[in-house]
């Protein structure tokens, strides 16, 4: 079974959901498209030579067998997954202490 294509393809699922849930907008702010972008351009160079030499590896039967360059594609989305949620928890907790 490919858990960590499953589980990766969640992350953002529920992200996307708790954005909407909470109400935050996160996902409608150019700010946050920026710095995704800014995240996806240092995660590739670093990223990519943990997965291209022998020091992250992966086993074929929980992945897609979708990479772009060495980085199984799931990577992207989990991460995408973990920093939006990460931001999308930074902004509502702000919004109820009222720093916002």
């Amino acid at each position: 079974m490919r858990e960590y294509t499953v589980l990766a393809v969640v992350s953002v699922l529920l992200a996307i959901l708790l954005d909407r849930r909470l109400r935050t907008r996160v996902l409608q702010k150019v700010e946050f498209w920026i710095a995704a972008c800014v995240m996806i351009f240092f995660k590739i160079p670093s990223n990519g030579y943990l997965t291209g030499r022998p020091i992250v590896l992966y086993d074929p039967d929980h992945l897609m067998g979708v990479r772009l360059w060495t980085i199984p594609i799931e990577d992207f989305f989990y991460g995408f997954g973990l920093i939006t949620f990460t931001i999308i928890l930074w902004e509502y907790f702000l919004r109820r202490k009222g720093a916002l």
